[in-house]
């Protein structure tokens, strides 16, 4: 396979970061295993990337001095480093632009000598950012790439999880369109990579340059590791691990699990921190279960995989998951994933390897969980059929590697060197599901 030269667009990429910023990060680090990547990112997250010691072939680092003073502190002050505050995606608009004019203004002239044979734009991830990039190179041969891209998932009614969190904001969402650079960041890409089936469906406008690939992705290492094996007699390891927030619905895992936690069948193990810990620790008190429920709090990366690593089952059923980077390095370590059939681990998780609970109502999700978990203890074969038949998904297909290669052959694509790939949501292969158009174009006369 030709060595790509690409150019990856990732400000917010930082290898001792979280969430995005890690995800960006891993993505490009797996690229630059199997292309000459140059890595555009902000000045700040520079000795990070650089300490981390990845095979980029360069780092340009982009640096606007006072803008990002003031994103800082208005990050520190305004927003008090709360990341999921949906009020902090419009605000970033300016500075998104911003960060690709001086990427522009500091690389045009090796764009424009061929130095890339590629540009590909790994964040923000959020739809309604668009990139300027695209606009900028409309008069160069270069084809421009985006993605994965994720957002936009609605949250579901009926469910109290989703209304303590739902902010106001969110109704906003579809003025995005009119934003500067808005159609033409997807008019003029030359591939669109979704990262979600719900995004595939919202951009299915361009279905013929439109593919998906996961938003996450583990280490191959997670990989290697041995699973749990549990003896007969063993209680069942159940863990929820994310933050403690409305929409993670940890109660609702808490509830389906009750009665085996009640009668000493199961023991469940909650790893992370956050606003919902005294509630949650109030309802493991009425629920009876709290001898059985240990709450860990904050654990680093490493100790919460082994705790992972430990279980037999995660149960997860956040009733709003973007990408759900957890339910990837359950079925890595061998936790069998039991989710909501909805965003992110919705399009990961199948029958062979795992089970999804339909997003009904409350009642009915504690009932499906607890059916579930049932057949489980009953059936400890099943159990290991799933455990092993995840970890070997795993291995085969969300690995950054194959992320990597994925992205390749999209990239290959769209310079014309290769095979369109079939790129499409696992589930609307199962299904034979056409994606719905749900995403409106701009008209004629939007901003550029």
């Amino acid at each position: 396979m030709r060595r790509l030269k690409i150019l990856v667009l990732a400000p917010d990429a930082n290898p001792e970061s979280i969430s995005i910023s890690l995800v960006c990060c891993r993505h490009a680090e797996a690229l630059a295993r199997l292309h000459t990547v140059t890595l555009v990112t902000r000045s700040g997250n520079e000795p990070a990337v650089r300490r981390a010691g990845a095979p980029f072939h360069g780092i340009e680092a982009i640096s606007h001095p006072w803008l990002d003073r003031i994103f800082a502190w208005t990050i520190r002050r305004i927003f008090e480093n709360n990341f999921h505050n949906r009020a902090v995606t419009p605000f970033s608009y300016p500075f998104v632009i911003a960060f690709e004019w001086r990427a522009w203004r500091q690389l045009r002239s090796r764009i424009m000598a061929g130095d890339f044979d590629i540009v590909l734009r790994l964040s923000p991830i959020n739809t309604v950012l668009p990139s300027a990039f695209s606009f900028f190179l409309r008069r160069n041969s270069i084809p421009f790439v985006v993605g994965p891209i994720n957002g936009g998932l609605p949250w579901p009614k009926g469910f109290s999880q989703a209304d303590n969190q739902k902010a106001r904001i969110d109704n906003l969402r579809n003025l995005y369109r009119f934003l500067p650079f808005a159609r033409s960041t997807y008019r003029r890409a030359a591939a669109i990579i979704a990262g979600s089936s719900k995004t595939f469906a919202e951009f299915a406008h361009y279905r013929e340059k439109l593919f998906f690939v996961p938003e996450n992705a583990v280490s191959s290492s997670l990989c290697s590791g041995a699973a749990r094996t549990p003896l007969p007699a063993d209680s069942m390891e159940l863990i929820f691990l994310g933050n403690l927030v409305p929409y993670k619905a940890c109660d609702l895992a808490l509830r389906g699990a009750a009665s085996f936690l009640r009668n000493g069948l199961a023991h469940f193990s909650i790893v992370g921190d956050g606003p919902e810990r005294n509630r949650l620790e109030q309802l493991t008190k009425s629920l009876g279960i709290e001898s059985h429920v240990s709450f860990y709090g904050m654990l680093s990366h490493a100790e919460a995989m082994e705790r992972l690593r430990a279980a037999d089952v995660l149960v997860f059923p956040s009733v709003r998951e973007f990408g759900g980077g957890v339910v990837f390095e359950a079925l890595a370590v061998g936790a069998v994933p039991l989710v909501a059939d909805f965003g992110g681990p919705g399009d990961i998780v199948h029958p062979e390897i795992g089970h999804k609970v339909r997003l009904t109502n409350e009642g009915d999700v504690v009932a499906q969980i607890e059916s579930f978990l049932s057949d489980l203890m009953n059936d400890r074969n099943l159990l290991e059929r799933l455990r092993k038949q995840g970890m070997v998904y795993a291995r085969q297909h969300l690995t950054w590697d194959a992320k990597a290669q994925d992205t390749t052959r999209v990239l290959l694509w769209a310079m014309r060197q290769g095979p369109k790939p079939n790129l499409v949501p696992p589930k609307m292969l199962v299904s034979g599901e056409r994606p719905s158009c749900e995403y409106a174009v701009p008209q004629a006369g939007s901003p550029v």
